[in-house]
């Protein structure tokens, strides 16, 4: 597939599901659909410390309620000959559609239908490419050349080509706006090369998508399905297979067909001959040997994608202009989507192997000579960081080349200064290089004696900034500012939008700063509270402070009076006599099924079931949060109940003051009672073996609110969210600042969020007390590269 989303409309859409499944059951005909793949809690057990149990879902068998229109059904049901006569002629219509790839090993393959007896064939404009020569192939086995790009419409991704063919099986196009969620449709296609493939599901809801006019699809969709026709049951194209859900599984979009009309009126024709030169380099500036298919060229710029042909996917482009003689400079711009790419200059080239090579690599600047083919040539002679390259800015880099020595520059900062290899051909060829799967942007290509510096004059930069200093925010510019910028000369376009980054990334540092603030100040009450002996601890209060770490905005004293107006309403709607027994059933019944608090399945790994404060809007929440809730309320109400914590589950126990039994009960479930045998088997159920001494001990408050916080980690962990890691370890050692494991942990988030001092603190700290349980020389190596980075940072 040649694109993805990540987002679908969920409104109804499951439900419509579901429903149509009974419909299908009922009817026989399940195995239309394929079954999507399930995912069990076990797939994601380190995402939680906690598990989801397993859940199972009893059907209706009387649920009518399927959008699946009556005729349709009728016409799966009563008629499998008239279906499978459909998808015959539909196969026969839909072609497979391949284009040259980069080599001559790779070969690009997507789907398409024939429009026209003429030779027309639909497909979408991302399946065939740019400049590569395109072919199509039928059912039985015929194969023709495109001659012509027809027509092609890049803001619905449609593409139109032309063969030399005639009387082809055309399918005819549908009526889209009739399409009504549910109705069955049926895909064709070329999914991971098995060409001809048929799939059947619903139509969904019909949306905008990526800019796109898209219907939602509930079927599966893989790559090489794209382009490919989604026909209704008349045997009409209502749309092509286009978008492949990453949120969903076995969900798609296909657009809208009736886009291809305006195409067909008014097409927009390039000959095959003009198509293979869109974005190709101009042959008397560049070279590109081996690769020419990795090097393209847009609006100026050169573009650089995939792995070359050499060693390390070493792919050069190089350049035809004469040098001048030395000495002499050559410069370019260049910007990498990926954060360890690497691309960059290339100088003293004899057009194969042998260069000097100066570019970025995963963060840093490196110099290397290349003295053949393979890495065991290669010699890296410099490769530092440096706080003059920014990876997600542009960055300018320039090479000075002398008699006996070459300087290399990025941004007009001078980062190398070396002699060169007396073999190396001198006057040798400069050009361009890139590596491994790097994908590479390339601007302002230079050759010159003397090349203007790379950045703005700082005269005019400083009177620029003046004039803009105290530019008012309740306007827009006006033209007094315009003139008077318009009269400074220079490039103060590239100044501003300088300005303007900076403005940004310190506006983005003031809100860190007060977030900081905020979060310091949370966590310094959360160890306050904890910090008092247990039976003084106020649960519910310590567990809205630690929502409170991500909500500036929490009333706390709101949440603390609606769980005590909770109480008073339950004790108000007690008998004056009941017993305990009797309390702790009523309690139940009201918790669970009057206010119907309950697990949360769907949707168990969101931070929001470990904040308290939604636990009790939502009335949903993780076993722990709900038996905090359980506790405090059952205080509240005159029940003794604390909380057991097991592996992977967390239970409360009720402790009755008279001489009853104690009864373990899992507020996840509904408040269902379970023995201790079958809390043993629970959680079994969750770490797939025996449970070594199992322990039913009453966990304290300081603990529950430790393991509520680590149950944060895990998931802003399992999400990359190292600035809330970073939040909830903070946190844990306001509680507890003895613990070595999360000042490790810390130093480690620091690392990846630049706080190199702190995290420089922290191993100091673990290496002061050297604790057993930490491998110390693992901590060496922690400090070590925190230093090299502070070094690097410095320089």
């Amino acid at each position: 597939m040649g694109f993805a989303v990540r987002s679908f409309d969920p409104d109804g859409f499951s439900m419509m599901l579901n429903r149509l499944c009974l419909a299908l059951i009922a009817a026989g005909l399940l195995s239309l659909f394929p079954r999507g793949a399930q995912r069990s809690a076990a797939d994601d057990e380190a995402a939680k410390e906690e598990s989801p149990p397993v859940a199972s879902v009893d059907a209706d068998d009387g649920d009518t309620g399927s959008s699946l229109s009556a005729a349709a059904k009728l016409q799966f049901v009563a008629d499998p000959e008239s279906l499978r006569a459909l998808i015959d002629r539909a196969r026969q219509s839909v072609v497979v559609i391949t284009f040259s790839g980069r080599n001559e090993y790779e070969k690009g393959l997507g789907s398409g239908f024939i429009l026209r007896k003429d030779g027309l064939i639909a497909t979408n404009l991302h399946v065939i490419g740019e400049a590569r020569p395109i072919s199509v192939k039928l059912l039985d086995g015929r194969t023709f050349e495109v001659t012509e790009v027809y027509a092609t419409e890049k803001a619905q991704d449609l593409a139109i080509l032309k063969v030399d063919a005639q009387d082809l099986p055309a399918m005819p196009l549908g009526d889209v706006d009739s399409l009504r969620q549910g109705d069955p449709l049926i895909a064709v296609g070329n999914p991971e090369g098995l060409t001809h493939s048929v799939v059947t599901g619903v139509a969904g809801i019909r949306d905008e998508v990526q800019g796109m006019d898209m219907i939602q699809l509930a079927m599966p969709i893989e790559r090489g399905n794209s382009g490919g026709p989604v026909i209704n049951l008349q045997g009409q194209v209502v749309g092509l297979v286009t978008l492949k859900s990453l949120a969903k599984e076995n969900v798609g979009f296909a657009v809208a067909a009736n886009h291809l009309l305006p195409l067909i009126e008014k097409p927009n024709p390039v000959t095959m001959s003009n198509w293979l030169t869109i974005g190709v380099l101009n042959p008397r500036l560049w070279e590109t040997p081996r690769d020419s298919n990795r090097w393209n060229q847009r609006a100026g710029r050169i573009h650089a994608a995939g792995s070359g042909r050499g060693f390390g996917g070493r792919s050069l482009c190089l350049s035809r202009q004469t040098l001048p003689d030395i000495p002499y400079e050559v410069s370019v711009s260049i910007k990498m989507e990926e954060d360890d790419g690497a691309a960059g200059l290339i100088f003293f080239g004899d057009g194969e192997d042998r260069h000097y090579g100066f570019y970025p690599s995963t963060g840093k600047l490196r110099l290397t000579q290349f003295d053949g083919p393979t890495v065991y040539e290669w010699n890296v002679l410099r490769d530092e960081r440096t706080p003059h390259y920014k990876p997600d800015e542009w960055a300018n880099l320039k090479v000075r080349v002398e008699e006996d020595r070459f300087l290399c520059y990025c941004n007009d900062e001078l980062i190398y200064d070396l002699r060169h290899d007396p073999d190396f051909n001198r006057s040798g060829r400069v050009g361009l290089a890139k590596f491994r799967h790097t994908t590479a942007e390339f601007k302002g290509f230079r050759i010159g004696r003397d090349l203007p510096s790379s950045q703005p004059d700082p005269t005019v930069v400083r009177a620029v900034t003046k004039q803009v200093r105290n530019i008012p925010t309740g306007r827009p510019p006006g033209e007094d500012l315009l003139s008077a910028l318009s009269d400074q000369g220079g490039d103060v376009q590239s100044i501003l939008e300088r300005r303007a980054k900076l403005l940004e990334r310190q506006a983005e540092r003031l809100r860190q700063l007060a977030d900081g603030l905020h979060a310091r100040k949370i966590a310094q009450q959360l160890a306050e509270e904890l910090h008092r002996s247990s039976d003084e601890i106020d649960l519910l209060r310590a567990a809205l402070l630690v929502a409170a770490l991500d909500s500036d905005e929490l009333d706390i004293v709101a949440y603390e009076q609606e769980v005590q107006a909770l109480a008073d309403d339950f004790l108000a709607s007690l008998g004056a006599c009941a017993s305990e027994q009797d309390r702790l059933a009523a309690f139940q019944t009201y918790l669970f099924d009057e206010l119907g608090f309950h697990g949360s399945r769907t949707n168990y790994y969101s931070a929001s079931n470990s904040y308290l404060n939604e636990v009790i809007d939502d009335r949903e929440g993780l076993p722990i949060t709900l038996s905090v809730l359980y506790i405090e309320l059952a205080r509240r109400c005159g029940l003794d109940v604390v909380g057991v914590g097991l592996p992977h589950h967390f239970l409360v126990r009720f402790e009755p003051q008279d001489d009853g039994e104690a009864q373990l009960i899992d507020p996840f479930d509904r408040g269902r009672e379970l023995s201790e045998a079958e809390a043993v088997r629970l959680v079994e159920s969750h770490i797939g073996g025996e449970w070594i001494a199992p322990s039913f001990d009453a966990q304290r408050p300081r603990a529950i609110i430790l393991r509520i916080l680590q149950n944060l980690i895990n998931v802003s962990t399992s999400r990359n969210d190292a600035e809330a890691s970073l939040r909830y370890v903070d946190a844990i050692l306001a509680i507890n600042p003895e613990s070595p494991q999360h000042r490790l942990f810390k130093a480690v988030l620091c690392l990846n969020t630049g706080r190199i001092d702190e995290g420089l603190a922290e191993t100091e700290w673990v290496l002061e007390r050297q604790p057993e349980e930490v491998a110390i020389e693992q901590v060496y190596r922690l400090k070590g590269t925190l230093e090299a980075m502070r070094s690097g940072a410095q320089e």
